[in-house]
């Protein structure tokens, strides 16, 4: 996995980040991403929150064709709340990309994130889509600054890339830090092949690495109004793989985007795995790891490096899940701390002083397994979410 190079990785597509002056502190705020083809084809996947952005409805509609030019994305601001002008905003910068890609609106998804309620300083964007334009590169420093473009309380830009042994490639880049919970997250991400693949075939791959990827990650339960990942195929390698092999590698690209995320995320100290193992289903197995995730008791005593086994206890407990308490067993770091119905060995055993965490809960009811990814609830989480108005 090269985490030097992103979406300019695969062949055929083009990007650029610039600073267009919507945010204040002069950052990087403009990102564009271009296909240059041969194939055009596209799928994408957007928050299940009922409260989407204007941005996430426009290309909810637009993806329908599974074809897109190009993406546009903005920070610092998240275009949501802001009515039917601010669709009309995301309307107008499709139109002016159109209008510079000689292409159609149609063809353009927009992706914004930063603060909800407010509308975006338009002259600024549609300015700044000229400029970005003229910086489309395919370089590897390109693909840097249309990842850095998209931050927003990101310590720094997360991107992958990898290639097949048959020629063909993927590659991408995601944001996000906080608000970060199942069904995607407060979290913008475009990923770029140059395998030969159908736009049908895209969609229902990218469902099912979104799936076991992007939706496996839970840091504070908040599901965000602009969630968006969103892939293009080009077709430039000339390669088509099948599509076991292409569903592998981007879910692959897509778990290290996701691990960069977990390991990014807002006052994070810790990074946690939860793994269900024989549960009844994997729905359940991912419903008792997500109730885990998200709980406070559970994350602040990670924080504060304590194998408390009974908060996890508490915690999987209240899942609408099977679960039998006489059967199942709870292990922090390799530690068996409670087993069929009692404590286990002694808590000081598990050594919880490192960043990593690795929390195994086995059901002992079924066959099902899932791993939920999430993060501890510390002093800066709750300081940078108090100051940051988002």
């Amino acid at each position: 996995m090269n985490r030097n190079k992103g979406v300019t990785g695969p062949q055929g597509f083009r990007a650029a980040g610039i600073a267009a002056g919507i945010k204040e502190s002069g950052a990087l705020d403009l990102t564009l991403v271009v296909n240059d083809g041969p194939s055009d084809a596209a799928a994408g996947v957007f928050t299940t929150n009922k409260v989407k952005a204007a941005p996430v409805l426009w290309s909810q509609q637009v993806i329908q064709s599974r074809r897109l030019t190009a993406v546009v994305l903005n920070s610092g601001g998240a275009n949501a709340c802001t009515g039917p002008e601010g669709f009309q905003d995301t309307h107008a910068t499709a139109e002016k990309v159109a209008e510079v890609l000689g292409t159609g609106a149609v063809d353009v998804a927009v992706c914004s994130t930063g603060l909800i309620g407010e509308r975006l300083p338009m002259d600024k964007v549609l300015t700044g889509v000229e400029n970005v334009a003229k910086e489309l590169d395919s370089t590897v420093e390109a693909g840097l600054n249309a990842a850095t473009g998209v931050m927003t309380t990101d310590s720094r830009p997360k991107q992958s890339w990898k290639a097949s042994e048959q020629g063909w490639s993927v590659g991408g880049f995601v944001k996000g830090a906080g608000m970060l919970a199942p069904n995607m997250a407060t979290m913008l991400s475009v990923i770029t092949t140059d395998a030969k693949i159908s736009g049908d075939s895209l969609d229902k791959a990218l469902r099912l690495a979104t799936g076991r990827t992007f939706d496996r990650l839970d840091v504070d339960g908040g599901t965000s109004t602009n969630d968006t990942v969103l892939v293009l195929a080009s077709g430039a390698s000339g390669v088509e793989p099948s599509f076991e092999d292409f569903t592998a590698l981007l879910t692959e690209v897509a778990g290290d985007l996701v691990k960069q995320l977990q390991g990014d995320a807002e006052g994070v100290t810790k990074e946690i795995s939860i793994t269900v193992k024989q549960a009844a289903t994997e729905a359940e197995a991912v419903h008792i790891g997500r109730t885990v995730a998200e709980d406070n008791l559970v994350k602040t005593a990670l924080f504060g490096s304590d194998p408390n086994w009974g908060r996890i206890a508490m915690a999987l407990g209240r899942a609408d899940a099977e679960i039998d308490p006489d059967v199942l067993q709870i292990l922090i770091n390799g530690v068996s701390l409670y087993r069929n119905g009692t404590r286990d060995r002694d808590r000081s055993e598990a050594d919880l002083s490192g960043r990593d965490i690795e929390i195994v809960i086995d059901l002992n009811v079924g066959e099902a397994e899932a791993t939920v990814l999430t993060t501890d609830l510390s002093h800066d989480y709750v300081e940078e979410n108090s100051a940051y108005s988002s």
